[in-house]
Order: structure tokens, then C-alpha cells, then sequence
């Protein structure tokens, strides 16, 4: 009898996918779902780099790019590196990939061997546990918590490490709490990772223009740990892109580039040719576009912390970045609406959108069993619409 890989029980499908997929097969059966689940703006791609990518069909941009990606972008991302974070990198430090989530596999499989330990801030973004069960290391959780504005501390950072630890995930803005890394907090981390040189850093900037605090801030500008830190960082959130699918490393260290090139080479090759086109086109112009759908995430969010102020028991922190809230809806755990007892996130997650007919996220698939994830990275109307259905939901539960 034929059987399947034992390592497809190793790790769990996105909670993210799953809910946006029971969205669509609620719609299906003629039901108004409003979806707050998926982390997509709901933008269109910016004009220049439609004509970017409408120039590379033109021009013939159907043959085998390189695995690493064209020079022509590896420079423009070294441009944008130097422009908007001050860090210097040449284009044999970075690597285009099939989207951000390529990248953080190919890292992981590049940094990891089988029993090492992986240290994990919670709450995280869902794929990096994940990622690092199916390469066979172990995620180190470390539980962080709302009054501490869910950022790790030196202090926890440091209790964590082992000499088994090999690779530390983080990202800022954090997906899924919009917590914001400043300069000092990072400089407090650094301190902890210079005594302990056997250990990689992945630095998830995805989100680094949807900032409502000030300067993004990146590790990797202390330069005695700049070799050990591997940016990740995509065109989806900034640019609207998420369907084209590009992703990207930089680090200063080419071993480690080198070798997440030779992964990618075995999985997928290089990224979409035309894709890529449109990438220098994005990377290189006009960013007034981008800008704008900051603004408006920065008004919807204000939006978002009013509809929720006016749920009662919920706590919430306001977000510093991204486009989520990430509230503790804890109360409601052990109360029931008719014969639908809610005993905890998932729960909640599945009753809300069965009943109300949104499409959240439970915390728990984040690390974080006390929260739900809701994106506001939808219309106005939607989102109005979304929190009332939420408030009406939550106070059904007796």
C-alpha cells in the first residue's frame, strides 16, 4: 500500500489560507462575507510598474532568468537598501525569489541542521514555525506579552540561547501585531547577539513602509553583526504586488547567499522573468503611490481602534505598523451564544465567521492563544460593516 511523507505531519497548513479558503466557500453558497483575514491590500498596482511589466512582455522577457535574479535588479535593490535604510550591499549579496516566503524557506534550509533550535518572538508570522519543523530544527517560542507591547527583551532574548540555537526569526513591523522596533530596542538585541557569534538573525522587513512611528530601523546597521543578518523583504505589502509573487535576501555574508541559491535552483529556479522588470520598476520609481496607501492604512487604522473601543472587554494595542490589530479577546472565552460555547481563539475565530460572517485569525496559529488577527487592509465599507458584525457577535456570548 503506498503511503505519504511523514514529514507532511510535521507542520500545519496557514491558518491564514485556511480562513481566506472557508471565506470563499462561504461566498459560494451566496453568503456576505466580509473578509479580514488576509494580509492583501486591496490597491491595484501602481501605474509605472504596470508599464514596467507591460515593457518586459514587449521586449520578450519569456526565457530562463538567472536563479539569483536579472543584475539589473540586484542593483536596484542594493539602491533601495542604500536609499531608504542607509545599509551598503553589492548585488552578489542579494537573491530574488518566487515571493518573501521563498526566502525565508531557502534561509532556513540554508542556516538549520536537524535538532538545532530556532529562537521564535511570539506572536509571529504563521509560515515561520512552520518552516522550521519541516527542515527538521525546533522552534524556540519565547512568549511575549501585550503590556510589553509584545516585543522580546534582551533579557528573554538571552535566556533563550543555547548552544543548540542557530537561527533567531523576528520581523519589524511585526505581522501579526504592527509592533515597531525603535533604533534602541534593536541596539539592546545586537548586544545580546554579539556574544553569541554562532548565531544567525532573519530580519523580516515586509512591512518596513507601512510605519505610522517614524524611520524604519533594520539590524543589520550595527556593522559587526551586519554578516550574520539576512534581510528578507518583497514587493506585496509596499508595492501591491501580491500576485506577482518576488521576494528577496541581502546579506553581506555570499556563503550564505551562495547557498540559498543553490536551494532555489533545485526548487523553483529564478522568479518570473516579466515579474522581475516590473520589480526595477518599483524598486527605482516613483514611490508617491506607496506613500498614499500608507496614509490611508494610517486612517483606517484610526478607524479601526474607534470601532474597537466601542467592543467592550476587549484589550488592544494600537498598532505602530502594518495593517492588522491583533486584540486580546480572552473574556469572551467560556461563554456560549445558544448551543456555540467558545472555549478559546480558534473557536472564536471559526464562531465569528460561521455566525457573523468574518473572516478573522485565530492568535493561537501566531503563538499568541489569547488574540485573533483582523486586517484592515480592506475597504472602508468593509471594515464597517466587518467590526459591527464583530461587536453584535461578541455580545451574543453570554
Amino acid at each position: 500500500m503506498t503511503t505519504l511523507a511523514s514529514r507532511l505531519t510535521k507542520f500545519n497548513e496557514p491558518e491564514t489560507l485556511k480562513m481566506a479558503k472557508l471565506a470563499r466557500e462561504l461566498r459560494a453558497q451566496g453568503h456576505d462575507v466580509v473578509g479580514l483575514s488576509l494580509g492583501e491590500p486591496d490597491f491595484d498596482t501602481p501605474d509605472h510598474i504596470k508599464a514596467g511589466l507591460h515593457k518586459a512582455i514587449d521586449n520578450n522577457y519569456s526565457h530562463y532568468p538567472p536563479v539569483a535574479g536579472y543584475p539589473e535588479l540586484r542593483q536596484a535593490i542594493c539602491t533601495k537598501l542604500k536609499r531608504d535604510n542607509g545599509l551598503d550591499y553589492l548585488p552578489e549579496h542579494t537573491l530574488v525569489s518566487t515571493g518573501a516566503k521563498q526566502s525565508i524557506a531557502n534561509l532556513v534550509l540554508a542556516t538549520v541542521e536537524e535538532g538545532d533550535d530556532v529562537i521564535i518572538p511570539t506572536p509571529y508570522w504563521v509560515s515561520y514555525s512552520e518552516v522550521v519543523r519541516l527542515a527538521g530544527a525546533n522552534p524556540i517560542l519565547v512568549r511575549t506579552s501585550l503590556e510589553s507591547k509584545f516585543k522580546i527583551s534582551p533579557a528573554e532574548l538571552e535566556a533563550a540561547i543555547t548552544p543548540r540555537t542557530r537561527l533567531f526569526m523576528f520581523s519589524s513591523p511585526n505581522n501579526p501585531t504592527g509592533t515597531v522596533y525603535s533604533q534602541q530596542e534593536l541596539a539592546g538585541l545586537a548586544e545580546v547577539f554579539r556574544r553569541y557569534p554562532h548565531i544567525w538573525i532573519m530580519s523580516d522587513e515586509i512591512y518596513e513602509y507601512t510605519n505610522y512611528v517614524g524611520k524604519h530601523e533594520s539590524i543589520a546597521q550595527f556593522a559587526d553583526l551586519k554578516d550574520r543578518v539576512i534581510i528578507v523583504n518583497g514587493l506585496s505589502k509596499g508595492y501591491a504586488m501580491t500576485g506577482y509573487r518576488l521576494g528577496y535576501i541581502a546579506c553581506s555574508n555570499t556563503d550564505l547567499v551562495k547557498a540559498c541559491d543553490k536551494l532555489q535552483g533545485q526548487f523553483t529556479s529564478g522568479a518570473n522573468a516579466v515579474t522581475q522588470q516590473g520589480a526595477v520598476a518599483a524598486l527605482l520609481g516613483d514611490m508617491s503611490p506607496t506613500a498614499a496607501m500608507v496614509t490611508e492604512f494610517a486612517e483606517r487604522r484610526k478607524m479601526v481602534m474607534a470601532l474597537l473601543a466601542d467592543i467592550p472587554n476587549i484589550r488592544i494595542d494600537e498598532p505602530a505598523g502594518a495593517f492588522y490589530v491583533f486584540p486580546d479577546v480572552s473574556y469572551y472565552f467560556g461563554k456560549k451564544a445558544g448551543d456555540t460555547a467558545i472555549s478559546n481563539a480558534d473557536e472564536l475565530a471559526m464562531y465569528l465567521l460561521e455566525t457573523a460572517h468574518v473572516s478573522t485569525v485565530t492568535g493561537s496559529a501566531f503563538g499568541e492563544p489569547n488574540c485573533i488577527r483582523i486586517s484592515y487592509a480592506a475597504s472602508r465599507e468593509d471594515i464597517q460593516k466587518g467590526f459591527t458584525r464583530i461587536k453584535n457577535a461578541l455580545l451574543a456570548l453570554q
